[in-house]
């Protein structure tokens, strides 16, 4: 509840203000019901219990104006008609939710007046000191029940931040598993597969010196050899690289900065209000802008690329457009990279295109949503 709990009033859903206006209704109706078997009766009497009950509706945005406002209006409806006991019930529920909230004293001021108004309407007979009492009975039973329930949502707070600090605790034992796991994998692919690689490199290579050595024609066979070792040598260290980096090492200016210092002519544009992105997605932006300058530099030939990230309100998008030699009738076929790139914009529930321009050159464009759906 917005204003009791300490949320802010405009928090107030329209069940909510549904709720707040049919308790006050019922509350309203007892008492009017009540009061119409009261021959003396007036207008003004009906008057005061429509504002009293009517003032229950504002009881989550603020409490103590509505103990007032109901407190003095049940206390001048005592005073002129003198009612029974059912009387009380709007200055009941206000007294309930000013103890709900912490103003107990408030509470319990309201209360004496009410019952001194109450007191103030005939002799002092036993008829009237039972009244009083049953009334102030029931002015204690409002006042315990409002703590009570004060102390069980605060209760159901506490349990509430357990729970979610228990699930913090989770994912980063998960996260921590996670990087051990990738750490372990990295240091098997080195020790087995990037030594099996480089063998046959090294034996590629030297057969096709040897062959260049006799002045014979190197088979294309073993030019293709020597070739694709050295690019899965590549491809593995890069990958052995993401294995082993546990966190952003920087942000996609510095890989501009790279590119630029290698020869590769980047352009950065960053529109929207920059600031600081969860960190999921602070790696995927980075591994995106990665692995598009990577893919640029190493296929796009002597091209011009653009760079641009944007921040918007619920996500960020990455874009990186180059004019190199890709074109829409030979589609690249999807590689190592462009598969992680993939999987890591599906995992945060994202979007991605990666695909040759109909205007030559290639493009890759990102949507990331900065909450996990």
């Amino acid at each position: 509840m917005s204003g009791i709990h300490g949320r802010p009033a405009t928090g107030t859903t329209t069940r909510e203000r549904l709720v707040d206006v049919a308790l006050a209704a019922v509350v309203g109706a007892l008492v009017g019901v009540t009061a119409a078997f009261d021959t003396d009766t007036t207008a003004v009497d009906y008057a005061l219990i429509a504002v009293a009950s009517a003032v229950l509706t504002l009881y989550r945005t603020a409490p103590r104006a509505v103990l007032a406002v109901a407190t003095a209006s049940g206390a001048a409806y005592v005073l002129h008609a003198h009612p029974g006991p059912p009387a009380a019930l709007p200055v009941l529920a206000a007294t309930h939710v000013a103890a709900r909230v912490g103003h107990r004293a408030w509470a319990a001021v309201a209360g004496g007046v009410f019952l001194v108004a109450y007191l103030a309407t005939g002799p002092t007979t036993r008829q009237i000191v039972e009244q009083v009492a049953l009334l102030m009975g029931w002015f204690l039973c409002a006042v315990v029940t409002g703590l009570a329930d004060r102390n069980w949502q605060a209760y159901l707070r506490q349990t509430e931040q357990r729970a979610l600090e228990a699930e913090r605790t989770r994912e980063e034992a998960a996260l921590r598993r996670a990087g051990e796991e990738r750490l372990r994998i990295a240091r098997e692919l080195h020790d087995s597969l990037t030594h099996s690689i480089s063998i046959v490199k090294l034996q590629a290579g030297v057969a096709v010196h040897l062959a260049r050595k006799r002045g014979e024609d190197v088979p294309p066979a073993l030019l293709a050899i020597q070739e694709a070792s050295g690019e899965a040598m590549r491809e593995l260290r890069s990958t052995l690289e993401v294995l082993r980096t546990d966190e952003v090492m920087g942000t996609p200016a510095v890989l501009v900065e790279r590119a630029r210092a290698a020869g590769l002519a980047v352009e950065l544009t960053v529109t929207g209000e920059e600031r600081e992105l969860p960190a999921t997605v602070e790696k995927a932006v980075y591994r995106i802008v990665q692995e598009a300058l990577t893919n640029a530099a190493r296929h796009a030939g002597p091209a011009k690329v653009r760079v641009q990230v944007g921040y918007g309100e619920g996500e960020v998008t990455i874009a990186v457009d180059d004019d190199g030699n890709a074109a829409p009738d030979c589609p690249p076929t999807p590689g190592i990279g462009l598969t992680g790139m993939q999987e890591r914009v599906t995992a945060l529930g994202g979007t991605l295109l990666a695909a040759p321009r109909a205007e030559g050159g290639f493009e890759v464009r990102a949507e990331l949503p900065l909450e996990r759906p």
